[in-house]
């Protein structure tokens, strides 16, 4: 692992089998927006990923070349880097990637799992999960919460159409949360209301 006089994770494989394999996380990072590997590959192919968008905002022949020898498939992907990714980060200073943990793959491999994504992209799951939010304090008929309205103002701040984009997502939320049965619906508000009644309640009681 990374940290002391230890520059980088080894990945327990030689330097050329440890470059080949974040070339090609990184590849699929760039074709998919959102890769799901273990948390030590993430965490490395993130490096990696970063410097491929510098590389890309640069946009000359010396850049383009570099982005040529870390993707596997340049004449598919060359053209979205230096096009679609390039226009959505040019004004972003850093932080072009995120990696989240998640639960491991399966009951046989317990190894720590997280999802590398692309920020402020079509599969940015925070973007998501902060919309769902909204839609549940909308449906409550509650203000949300100041993390809730920190987050919005994080996934909004560097898209062209932050907020159109986050109400439309907030709408499509609730368009799902109508399609369930009204029974079911009515049931999960109410528990929803009676967590948060004992939550405060809770809280009052230790103040």
């Amino acid at each position: 692992m990374a940290g002391g006089t230890v520059k980088y994770r080894h990945l327990s494989r030689s330097s050329a089998h440890r470059q080949a394999l974040l070339r090609n996380l990184v590849t699929s990072l760039v074709q998919h927006e959102s890769i799901q590997t273990t948390w030590p590959k993430a965490k490395e192919a993130q490096r990696m990923a970063e410097k491929l968008i510098t590389l890309a905002k640069r946009n000359n022949t010396t850049s383009k070349r570099a982005a040529m020898g870390i993707l596997y498939i340049p004449q598919l992907l060359l053209p979205k880097l230096f096009g679609e990714l390039r226009t959505r980060y040019l004004h972003r200073a850093g932080g072009y990637t995120r990696v989240l943990r998640t639960e491991p793959r399966s009951n046989y491999d317990q190894a720590p799992s997280a999802l590398l994504q692309f920020v402020d992209g079509p599969k940015d799951l925070r973007f998501a999960m902060t919309a769902a939010a909204v839609a549940r304090d909308q449906r409550l008929g509650r203000a949300s919460n100041e993390l809730t309205q920190l987050n919005r103002a994080k996934v909004t701040r560097f898209r062209p159409d932050g907020e159109r984009e986050f109400a439309s997502m907030v709408e499509r939320v609730g368009r799902l949360e109508l399609s369930v049965p009204r029974e079911k619906r009515e049931k999960k508000i109410t528990d929803m209301k009676e967590r948060a009644a004992e939550g405060k309640a809770w809280e009052e009681e230790v103040e």
